[in-house]
């Protein structure tokens, strides 16, 4: 078990480091976001600012859908339900982005976090519901992924893929979400980039 957890803490640090070396000497144009993981910080906004253009909920889309039917898992109070059986994975797709404005210039790029907020503060590098395995539970990514149906706007789109395993409960997370243009001033985080911040809630049920 400890050579297991010494693995998958390696993976993630590797991770987290790629970025830099891939733009050594260069211009970095994403980063993982490291909200509980590099800090105790419960949100992107206790190091960037809320500062952007796209605050309006109108034209912003968040959205977990199904990854073949797209249907959306959001509830009528703006939360999304994800049911899942025991041991058994669920793909989703996140979906993030704004509707296309002819005044208005799209964000460059997104960044998203599925946390549960009873992990700040541990030491554990995975911010998501404990018991729950999670392939992609953040990103950083730059826009322009397509969308079937979505062509009006300017997204980004990848699979998450969970599974609830033995140990795993009903739990609540919250999807923190940035819609950013511009690069933040290195140890001054709020300067330099202009961003919008939103939060989701998401619902995780085991189903037995």
């Amino acid at each position: 078990m400890k050579t297991v957890l010494f693995a998958s803490t390696i993976v993630l640090l590797a991770l987290l480091t790629v970025p830099a070396v891939l733009f050594q000497g260069e211009q970095a144009f994403a980063y993982p976001p490291g909200v509980g993981i590099l800090s105790k910080a419960k949100n992107c906004l206790v190091c960037h600012a809320n500062n952007g253009p796209w605050s309006d909920e109108d034209r912003t889309i968040i959205d977990i859908v199904a990854v073949d039917s797209k249907q959306s898992f959001r509830q009528s109070d703006g939360s999304f339900l994800l049911q899942v059986k025991r041991n058994e994975p669920m793909t989703v797709r996140t979906v993030i982005g704004r509707k296309k404005h002819a005044q208005q210039p799209a964000p460059y790029r997104i960044a998203w976090m599925y946390v549960d907020s009873t992990t700040i503060g541990t030491s554990s590098l995975s911010k998501f519901a404990p018991g729950w395995e999670v392939n992609l539970q953040l990103a950083c990514r730059i826009v322009g992924d397509p969308l079937e149906g979505n062509e009006d706007a300017t997204l980004t789109v990848l699979p998450m893929t969970i599974r609830p395993l033995d140990a795993a409960r009903n739990a609540e997370l919250t999807l923190q979400v940035m819609l950013t243009m511009g690069e933040s001033v290195k140890g001054k985080a709020k300067e330099g980039m202009i961003a919008n911040y939103f939060e989701r809630r998401v619902k995780l049920v085991v189903l037995e």
